[in-house]
């Protein structure tokens, strides 16, 4: 008791199916890998920023003078959507 057999997950399957819809399903799957691979690269470019940085701070920062505000990061652009993609959405807007 309290485990999931195969019939379970089947059964949930068929559910979702039937609240979503079998159209709905993949576009949901495509948009949430692409989430993941957005937040994936986004927490690689803060840990090499982390890196980039320099392990001790210079002379004239550890005498009391403080040190100039830093620009701020530029934006990084996203992947543009594919073709595809792109011609499937005009597609479903009519």
């Amino acid at each position: 008791m309290g485990e999931f057999s195969p019939w379970h997950l089947l059964i949930l399957a068929g559910v979702f199916v039937l609240l979503f819809g079998a159209k709905r399903l993949p576009d949901g799957a495509r948009s949430l890998g692409r989430s993941l691979r957005i937040f994936k690269t986004e927490v690689k470019g803060l840990t090499d920023d982390d890196k980039s940085q320099p392990e001790s701070a210079p002379a004239s920062l550890t005498a009391g003078t403080t040190a100039p505000a830093a620009p701020p990061a530029a934006p990084t652009a996203t992947e543009p959507p594919d073709a595809a993609t792109a011609a499937q959405q005009q597609h479903e807007a009519r």
